[in-house]
């Protein structure tokens, strides 16, 4: 595995994801595949799980980490080849990636988009050109369209949760917000579970469907009580427009997730990818109760990470291999 920013960039889902949960089970097994490897972890934009679990994740492979905010203490970057540097960018991205790349063994970048040029963002101009001017693997911590790493904990807590007798149904509804997110969890999210033998709909008010290119063969409603009828998984995120790109579109019905449209489903259990903000998009009661897996998902972000940096290790690197021997070896060796 060379990049991982989208399902696209792997085999096999189903392998990536049992991977993942094996490695849950016995997260040291693996302590030498990083030895003398070091993880460089860019930040465009606040994080706090996808750091610490990436972090953890490195670590747990026996990585060396370092760690950038780049919004705050990198150089303002340029981004448009032959431009003329003498306004307010002092630093040209094909040397910036250039230089991260001599210093690390692995690059793992988060870009959000600026919700203002959808087909700028949509081509996800900044993460295209760190892969093409590091020259080392590259992993997305969320790009302007996706968060695979996201989704595949995700993917994860739905194969830990599931009723084992039938297929589950699974919801992804669309909440509130105080402001325009990304569509990056959704997307994201819509490519994975499209893989998995579940039945899915997206729940979303008018104005707010997703891109095509994600939800093709997908069962849509506007009618977020229908979606959730019978649900056993209820994924609640917020997302701004891709149609009238980055706005939010007047919505005048209750789409805050209660007790009440909870009650719709088959006792389905909450998941959220976090930050989530109380209240505005889902009620306490049902973040705190005993069927959400908020932080079972955070949790699986570690693994998720972990994984996907362990195949990176395996097929980039000449990995040297683990040598162990018996406590009878050892007494012959010492004698």
């Amino acid at each position: 595995m060379k990049y991982f920013t989208t399902i696209n960039d792997i085999k096999n889902a189903e392998d990536l994801i049992t991977e993942a949960l094996n490695l849950k089970k016995d997260p040291f097994g693996f302590s030498h595949l990083g030895k003398n490897k070091t993880l460089g972890i860019i930040f465009m934009n606040p994080s706090l799980r996808t750091r610490l679990s990436t972090q953890k994740a490195a670590q747990n492979l026996g990585m060396n980490t370092v760690v950038m905010n780049f919004n705050q203490e990198g150089w303002a970057l340029e981004y448009n080849d032959g431009a003329v540097m003498n306004g307010n960018t002092v630093e040209h991205i094909k040397d910036a990636a250039a230089v991260m790349g001599t210093y690390c063994d692995i690059i793992a970048i988060r870009c959000f988009p600026s919700l203002k040029n959808r087909q700028e963002d949509y081509s996800e101009k900044i993460l295209l050109q760190f892969m093409k001017y590091c020259n080392k693997p590259v992993i997305s911590l969320e790009s302007a369209t996706l968060h695979p790493l996201q989704s595949l904990a995700d993917m994860m807590t739905i194969e830990e949760n599931k009723p084992t007798n039938r297929k589950p149904k699974v919801v992804l509804t669309w909440a509130p917000h105080i402001k325009p997110l990304p569509q990056a969890v959704a997307n994201s999210f819509c490519e994975w579970v499209k893989t998995r033998d579940v039945d899915f709909v997206i729940a979303h008010p008018k104005g707010y469907d997703l891109c095509d290119d994600f939800t093709s063969n997908v069962t849509i409603t506007n009618n977020q009580d229908e979606a959730l009828l019978d649900a056993d998984f209820v994924y609640v995120k917020n997302w701004s427009s891709f149609i009238d790109y980055g706005t939010m579109p007047e919505v005048n019905d209750n789409w805050l997730l209660n007790e009440n449209k909870m009650s719709l489903t088959n006792h389905a259990q909450l998941m959220h990818c976090l930050p989530v903000r109380r209240n505005v998009e889902v009620i306490d009661s049902l973040l705190d109760n005993n069927r959400s897996l908020i932080l079972k998902q955070a949790e699986n972000r570690v693994f998720a990470a972990q994984a996907v940096l362990k195949q990176m290790l395996e097929t980039n690197y000449k990995i040297e291999e683990k040598f162990t021997i018996t406590s009878n070896e050892a007494e012959l060796c010492n004698s």
